[in-house]
């Protein structure tokens, strides 16, 4: 299992290097220069871009600031996605640093939830968590933590401490030995494609006949345009964290490994690059 360990902290340390830079219609009193920062794949935006807004303010009157939001290429980016995800889905064959730009003024209601306080982020993230429960152990294992347990995988999360967090989160990814997996896999698959904001069923981990399920058998079940047929060119890229595991993996070892700390396998579906 050592080498599986270190899959959990691949994840957990994966950092995507970033360029904020102030949209050129704000209002400065002096030039902003850009901002640099390391994000966190697994976090948020909203949670780990508090230096962002510092930087910006200086150089901005107070009666100029509202709400801080994100765009890349003309894209709201969607705070309560996990930041890996947005850059898999819409930057991933762009050069680094990824280059998002920062508005204060004119947020897109229609394409964005707003997020007033740390708050927010924390109901979404144990939302989340308490989903991907009821989905994995009919919501058994959540339900028997102690508040002091939700509380550790919070801080554990929002303070990148990963051993704080998976001391608890490691409970989430256990199931009873003669079951072979969890009860379905919370998955959300994204495309760019199309209007429809994700794909989400039941799909379990094993098959009846105890044959574990694959990443290839999830898709051409629920999201066939994305697999390639036999004899066909690849269209599409099928990616987790960033790269783009084999078809052939078993879906429960995906989401014990592979999963946000959301407990959540979040894959992006995005048109196959033509360079």
């Amino acid at each position: 299992m050592t080498d599986d360990k270190d899959v959990l902290r691949d994840v957990w340390f994966g950092r995507i290097p970033t360029c904020f830079t102030l949209y050129q219609d704000e209002i400065t009193e002096r030039e902003a220069e850009p901002y640099y920062l390391l994000l966190p794949r697994v976090s948020y935006l909203t949670l780990v871009t508090d230096k962002v807004k510092k930087h910006f303010q200086k150089v901005m009157r107070q009666e100029d600031i509202s709400e801080m939001w994100f765009e890349y290429e003309g894209t709201p980016l969607k705070w309560h996605y996990p930041i890996g995800l947005l850059f898999d889905l819409l930057a991933s064959s762009s050069a680094l640093p990824w280059n998002i730009t920062v508005h204060f003024k004119s947020f897109p209601e229609k394409d964005l939830l707003h997020c007033p306080s740390k708050d927010a982020i924390e109901a979404h993230f144990m939302s989340c968590m308490k989903e991907a429960d009821a989905l994995k152990h009919k919501s058994q294992v959540i339900n028997e933590m102690q508040k002091k347990d939700h509380k550790q995988l919070w801080m554990g999360f929002q303070n990148d401490r990963f051993d704080q967090f998976w001391a608890i989160n490691r409970k989430l990814m256990e199931y009873p030995a003669e079951e072979n997996g969890f009860r379905y896999i919370p998955f959300r698959i994204y495309q760019t494609t199309t209007e429809r904001p994700c794909i989400q069923k039941l799909f379990r981990p094993v098959a009846a006949d105890g044959q574990l399920h694959t990443l290839g058998d999830l898709l051409r079940e629920v999201c066939p345009s994305a697999v390639a047929p036999e004899d066909g060119e690849k269209k599409n890229q099928v990616m987790i964290h960033g790269i783009e595991p084999m078809l052939e993996t078993p879906l429960q070892w995906l989401s014990e490994h592979l999963s946000y700390p959301d407990n959540f396998l979040h894959i992006s579906i995005i048109p196959q690059p033509t360079d």
